[in-house]
């Protein structure tokens, strides 16, 4: 045994030979732990052909030919390591791996945000410890929807239980990831088509909240091909039936329709054709269309009659659209993987990476 590197004695005492210290903790306590491990570390990548960054002490920088390299990066015990390569990474890790017992924390691919049919309530799974983590996360992706319309409804799932989160809320928070991940260089493509249309999808999803058992409303808004406005919302009131839940959720996307009319009218884009409104809810569209309809709408408050007094005035017109081409039906629900490509690319999202 022997002092550790860097011990100095302090002034007025004198040590005696070959003294000694008593371990009163374990090694990952102390405070020379991170030294060896870095020494020892540091060492290796050394032998294996890195050279240290002047810049940063803990960068470790390998050129591999021409035009690639491999990075390093150390903090304590955790490693980054990123290359120009896959292949490269791939096999700096697997060396790694014979030497020390490695832990990989990268998240691995998902072609969904959110996994089909998953049942989230509150009282669900063990309470987190670290609550901290969940926020960070979700409020990140909370930035990140402003230009992922896909990921919106997952956000919105996950800012539900953002005051007591659960271990379930957390796994669902790392399924988002992945799916970013999966998805790095996805966005919206505007299109330089001269089509000024205004259009706007609405839907919902009936009941859809498992502790209040309220619906989740979504809109998106389109001029032309280019998706320019969306939201996944859950409605403030239980709805009695699906079609009052539809018919709520066309009242919400006319506000928004003519709040986008009267805003292109102000930046002076002229739009000869009404603002059409699409809806596949044939019960919700007969509502809003004919008021005989009184028995079913009653109930109803005054203020979810906006879709009707906008047709009534001529500021928008009212369509029904197929359910398998309810674009909103991405922000309303978990989808499969066939429907959510299909209803995707009908929102002009494309991934860089993948344009041929």
């Amino acid at each position: 045994m022997k002092l550790p590197e860097g011990y100095a004695e302090r002034k007025g005492i004198t040590l005696p030979k070959n003294v000694v210290c008593k371990l009163l903790k374990l090694i990952y306590g102390l405070k020379q732990a991170s030294r060896q491990w870095y020494k020892r570390f540091s060492s290796l990548l050394l032998s294996l052909g890195f050279t240290k960054g002047h810049g940063d002490q803990t960068l470790f920088v390998k050129p591999v030919g021409r035009d690639d390299f491999v990075a390093v990066l150390v903090y304590v015990d955790d490693i980054v390591i990123a290359s120009t390569t896959d292949i490269k990474a791939t096999k700096l890790t697997a060396a790694l791996k014979q030497l020390f017992k490695l832990r990989d924390l990268g998240c691995k691919p998902s072609s969904l945000p959110m996994i089909p049919n998953l049942k989230m309530y509150k009282e669900q799974g063990d309470l987190l410890e670290d609550r901290k983590q969940y926020r960070r996360i979700v409020g990140k992706l909370m930035y990140l929807t402003i230009t992922r319309p896909d990921i919106t409804f997952a956000v919105n799932k996950l800012c539900q239980y953002i005051s007591a989160p659960h271990t379930p809320h957390l796994a669902a928070a790392y399924h988002v990831l992945g799916y970013i991940k999966g998805t790095v260089g996805q966005g919206l493509f505007y299109s330089a088509n001269a089509d000024l249309t205004l259009k706007g999808f609405a839907d919902s999803n009936y009941g859809g909240c498992l502790d209040s058992r309220r619906s989740t409303t979504g809109f998106t808004m389109f001029v032309g091909d280019s998706l320019i406005s969306w939201r996944s919302k859950k409605q403030h009131t239980v709805s009695r039936s699906s079609a009052e839940v539809e018919y709520r959720a066309l009242a919400l996307a006319s506000c928004e329709l003519v709040w986008l009319s009267v805003l292109l009218r102000d930046l002076r884009v002229n739009t000869a054709v009404v603002p059409i409104s699409f809806s596949d809810s044939t019960a919700a569209v007969y509502i809003a269309t004919n008021p005989v309809f009184y028995e079913r709408t009653k109930h109803i408050e005054i203020d979810c009659h906006t879709g009707r007094d906008c047709l009534d005035v001529g500021l928008l017109k009212l369509l029904h659209v197929n359910t398998e081409d309810q674009v909103v039906d991405i922000l309303t629900k978990p989808l499969f993987s066939p429907q959510f490509e299909h209803l995707k690319s009908k929102m002009s999202i494309q991934n860089i990476f993948q344009c041929t």
